[in-house]
Parts: C-alpha cells; structure tokens; sequence
C-alpha cells in the first residue's frame, strides 16, 4: 500500500480544525461585518455625486470587473436592471477584445476592482477616457491607477480579507457587493420607484405576484356552486362535492344572500339528524364576506387570514360571479 501524504495532510488538518470549525466561521462573519461597518467612514461626496450623475444620464449603467470583481459586478447590473436603473455587464477582459463596443456616448461607465492595478483594467481605463464616458471607481486602492484616472471614486478599501493568509477576496467582494446595493436603493428612492414598479419588473415571481395578481385571474377556472335558500340538504351537499370547493353561495334570485361551508355541513348533522327537514336557510351564514373580482389577490389572502376562513365569493358589479378558495392562492405560490 502507498502512503499518500497529500490525503493524510487533508485529514490532519481535518481533525485539527474539526472542533473550531464554528468559531472559522464566526471569524469571517465578523470580519466581512466590520469590513461593511467600515465603509461608513469611507463613505463621501462621491457617493451623492454618482447618484445624480446617473439619474441625469440618458444612457446606461455599464459596469465591469474582471475576477470575483466581474461576478459582483453581474450582481450589480442584476439589482440595478430589477430596481428601475437600466444596466448591462461588461467584463473587462472582453471589452478590450471587441465588447467595448456596448458602450454608448451616454453612458456611465463602473470599473469594480480591489486593487485597481489588474493589466485588464490598465487596458480599458484609458479607452474609457478617450470615449469621454463618465468613469466611476469602486475601487479598494484609492492610489491606484484606476482611482487616480476615474471621474468618481467609491472607496471599498478593507483592512483585511477573511482569507486567513489576506488572499482570497472576501471581505473585499462583499464590501463591493454592499456599495453597489447602496448605490441601487439610493437611485430607486430617488427615482420614486415604487412597489407596482417593481412588479413589473418581476412578473413572474411570488412578490411581483402580490402586487399585480387580481382576485378574477385566478377564481376564473373554478365553477361557481350556488342554491337558493328553499333547497334541501341533500342538493346542497351535492352542489359542494360537485363543484370541489368547500362551500356554496346561497341565492335569492340573482342576489347573494347567505354561504354554507363544509364546516356548516358537519355542525348541522350534529344538530340535526333527519336532514330532510333542513333547508339551505336554516344553516347559512348570512351577509357573508366577499371580495371584488378586481381585487388584488393577496387582500383576499388577508381578509381570509382575519377571518379563519378559506373561501370567499367572488363579485362584479354587485353580482355573484364565482368562488375563490386558499388553495387556489397557495397553487399560486403568495402564501
């Protein structure tokens, strides 16, 4: 058998760092944290000063990065394109091989990068320059070669990377990542951007569905059980287990006058045992609770919730229309 020296390493240093293994990662929390707080007192003019050059901007937001800087900086451009600010991501290696061309003479230009010396970066800042884009710095070196020849600097500068040997960017990406969401949510406020904005950015999604999902969009599959109030027990158990809803709207004519529910089912027959002799107004609840038709669907959510019930007629106009039941919310992903 052939000892392998780099396997038995691993498990030494396994079993070394086993027991401390949590307080590792309390370390890095604390780091990465105080290296967050730390940005407060790098925080200036700057700041407040990209914030207006951007929203004076009739371009967009282009940021780059090369690195772990790159992968922040496609969150960046994420956030900002979700929140109301229109940006693209560049990487810096690509742009200097022909991507350049995204950029256009409106545009304001980010360069992410922790020591603002990489040869990519060196490369493009100056073709940045020559295009007489506004070239925005969030930069860790504020010396650097990319902080000396950007229109604005936003200092990221760490005292110390979580990396135990101060190599692998850590505290130094989050401190990036941080900076860029601060400069996110200032646009959006700045911008007004509100919560029926941000559902139209996120259509698909379980919070953009609480802002724009309407009440008829989803009860409009569902069948629409009713009785009127002289029916006998057994039709309007029938009209329940038919229309797979738990409950049915009790009718006068066209108007909705009363509900009766599986739970209204199951007390009945404990208080009376010849059901022939119940009739649907006997057991209904009257003036039940409705919602409209054009009602957002997370109010139905709510006025369900308040009321510990699950279902809740549905009206248009004054007229009963249908059934809405928690199931078709949960299906929906809202609750």
């Amino acid at each position: 058998m052939i000892f392998n020296f780099k396997e038995a390493r691993k498990k030494l240093l396994f079993f070394t760092f086993m027991e401390n293994i949590k307080d590792i990662a309390l370390q890095v929390i604390d780091t990465e944290a105080n290296s967050i707080l730390g940005l407060k007192e790098l925080l200036n003019d700057n700041f407040t000063k990209v914030v207006e050059l951007i929203l004076n901007s009739k371009g967009n937001v282009i940021v780059s990065g090369i690195g772990k800087s790159a992968n922040i900086a496609q969150k960046i451009v994420a956030t900002l394109n979700s929140t109301g600010t229109t940006a693209v991501f560049m990487h810096a290696a690509d742009a200097i091989h022909g991507d350049l061309g995204i950029i256009r003479d409106e545009d304001v230009v980010i360069i992410i990068s922790k020591s603002g010396e990489t040869p990519e970066i060196k490369v493009l800042t100056p073709l940045i320059k020559i295009r007489k884009n506004k070239l925005v710095a969030i930069v860790g070196n504020t010396k650097s070669f990319l902080a000396t020849q950007a229109d604005y600097v936003l200092d990221t500068t760490v005292p110390h990377e979580a990396c135990p040997n101060n190599l692998a960017p850590t505290a130094s990406t989050t401190a990036q990542l941080v900076m860029g969401d601060a400069l996110a949510i200032a646009l959006l406020k700045c911008r007004g951007f509100s919560a029926q904005d941000f559902a139209k950015f996120h259509p698909g999604g379980a919070l953009g569905k609480r802002l724009y999902l309407r009440v008829g969009d989803v009860c409009v599959k569902n069948a629409v059980p009713m009785v009127t109030e002289n029916d006998i027990m057994t039709r309007v158990i029938l009209e329940i287990t038919e229309k797979l809803l738990g409950a049915t709207a009790v009718m006068d004519g066209d108007k909705l006058i009363g509900i009766i529910t599986d739970g209204d089912l199951r007390r009945m027959l404990m208080k009376h045992p010849n059901i022939e002799e119940v009739r649907a107004a006997d057991i209904m609840t009257r003036n039940p609770k409705t919602i409209e038709k054009n009602d957002l669907v997370v109010n139905a959510l709510e006025l369900m919730q308040n009321k510990s019930i699950t279902q809740l007629p549905v009206m248009e106009d004054g007229k009963y229309i249908g059934m809405i039941h928690i199931h078709d919310i949960i299906k929906e992903g809202i609750l």
